[in-house]
Order: structure tokens, then sequence, then C-alpha cells
């Protein structure tokens, strides 16, 4: 009996000791964090996110939005003589190869070449992202309308414009330029009353970088890339969406980078953390005012409310 507790205390020693064992490289590794992103890539400076974190008592895994398309999950972040390396299965993009990264850190910007999913390489650069800081005490302002009923005064095309305004209706009657406010907000209230086609595709992007989608999803299990989801972070409770045709409304707070979302008069996103910029943002400075984007690039779409409650300045 005395040998065999000695052996039990000779073997908790061996595992405390294993379970204290010093920290690893990659456990300190300076690469953890969010980084807000900028890919040069044809002569255009796209905004782009990634995430590093660790998994387990090393090993570094992690999160990608491309230029489009929703978060995708990194599923091991190498680490090799201060240079980090990555590859991730195409999502939307052309080609037949995985995205290749690579990257190190110099101060507090990483910087590192990308190979796309069509074998062409190119350079980026990232820095710890900043979001917008949370005020627990906010005072709104008045509600006001951004769109007057009668015309585009306010908006701005990315585009040929096909946007129309016919009897007191903003609409979009086929996939075309995406629609961007002329005045930028920080923390907002924001509602809309807008209505879609059978099979559509829209959204609204909250300072033009955080994508809330709408789409024709009716009796689909909720995801972060339907119908009231921030796209392809965070997931509705419950799917709220209405038969194609009718009209349908968003309550949006967002306050620093914490939004929630009432659907059709249920909530269905509460206070939860936006992590970073949705794939076809306008920038990735996640910390400064930004306008609203109307999607009008993936369907028809139509919008009779848009008002905004801003921040008491």
């Amino acid at each position: 009996m005395k040998c065999y507790a000695t052996t039990l205390a000779i073997g908790f020693l061996f595992l405390l000791s294993f379970a204290s064992t010093p920290a690893t490289a990659q456990d300190k590794s300076p690469f953890i964090g969010r980084w807000d992103m900028i890919i040069q890539q044809e002569g255009k400076a796209l905004p782009s996110w990634l995430e590093i974190t660790k998994s387990g008592r090393s090993t570094l895994v992690g999160r990608f939005v491309y230029a489009f398309g929703s978060a995708r999950p990194i599923a091991e972040v190498n680490v090799k003589n201060d240079v980090f390396s990555f590859a991730i299965p195409r999502q939307w993009e052309p080609g037949d190869k995985d995205m290749k990264f690579e990257g190190a850190l110099t101060g507090t910007t990483l910087s590192g070449t990308m190979v796309y999913s069509d074998g062409k390489k190119y350079k980026w650069t990232a820095t710890p992202a900043k979001v917008a800081v949370y005020n627990e005490a906010i005072v709104w302002a008045a509600p006001k309308a951004l769109f007057n009923g009668t015309n585009l005064n306010g908006w701005s095309a990315m585009g040929d414009n096909q946007w129309v305004v016919k009897d007191g209706i903003l609409t979009s009657p086929k996939s075309g330029s995406n629609l961007v406010s002329d005045e930028k907000f920080l923390n907002f209230k924001l509602h809309l009353e807008f209505k879609y086609p059978s099979g559509s595709n829209s959204g609204v992007y909250l300072r033009g970088r955080h994508e809330v989608q709408i789409e024709d999803n009716i009796g689909l299990e909720p995801s972060a890339i339907l119908f009231g989801g921030i796209y392809g972070f965070l997931t509705p409770n419950e799917m709220m969406a209405k038969p194609a045709g009718e009209w349908q409304s968003y309550d949006i707070t967002l306050n620093g980078n914490r939004v929630s979302i009432v659907a059709n008069g249920k909530a269905i996103i509460t206070d939860q953390i936006i992590p970073g910029i949705t794939g076809g943002a306008l920038d990735s400075n996640e910390s400064e005012v930004g306008p609203l984007l109307i999607q009008g690039d993936h369907g028809p779409i139509e919008f009779r409310s848009i008002v905004i409650t801003p921040e008491l300045k």
C-alpha cells in the first residue's frame, strides 16, 4: 500500500511539473491579436482583417477576412525564425490554388506577402486593430431621415448609378452600384424599412465596415451569413425574415464595437462585439467615423425609411 501511494505521489509531481512547463515562444508570440490589413493588389488598396490566437499550449490559429466574402478560419499559423505563414482554401476567389500568406513584425506593424488563388504575389501591411470606444453614458441626439423620399440627396453611388426614387421608395431595380451616405457617423441608432423580391440579397454596412446581411432567407436556420447576421461573425438567435415582397425592418444600435439588432420587432443580436471588418468594407480604420453603405451589387432592393439617431456631441 505504501509503495502504491508513493507511486501516485511521484506521478502527481510529474504531471504538476509538466503542467507548469515554461511557456514556449509561441505562447508569447507578438503575432497574437487582431490586425487591420491593407493588401496592395492590382493597383488597389484592399481592406482586409487578420486575427491570430493561441489554441492549447502553443499552437497558433486564426481568422482572416479578405476584401470580399466572410471570415474564414485559419487551421494553423506556423512560426519559424520570427516569420509566420499560413494557407487557407479559396472562398469566392478565382483560380484553383490556396491563398498563402507570410509575414513578419517590424515595430508594431506586420508586413509580408500574399500569394493569391491565381498564383500572383502581392504585398500587404497590417497594424493592431483599433476599435471605436464604447460609451457607457451615451446620450442620443434627435433622429433624422437620411432618405428624404424624393431624391438621392445625401447619397453617392459607387459607379454607374442604377438607384432611383419612385413614389417615395428608394429602389435598386437590378444589380449595380452600392450606395454610400455623404455623412459619416460613429455611434448611432439606425432604423431601416426594406423590401426585396424572391431570392434577392443586399446589406447595410455600419460605418461602411460591418455588414448587416439582408437576404431572402425565410425558413432557414439562423446563420452569420444570412438575414440579420453580422456577415461571417455574429449569428442571430432566431431567423426573423418575412416572406419576400413584404416590408421588413431593422433597428440597429452601434456603440463602440458593440451591436444590437432588432429584426421585425424581435431582438436577434444583443450587445455583441463585432470582431472586425467584414468583406466588402470601404476601409479597415475601425475606430473612425464612417458612412452607411447600402449594398446594391447583389440584387434588387427597396427602402422606404432610413432614419439615424446619432450620438449627441
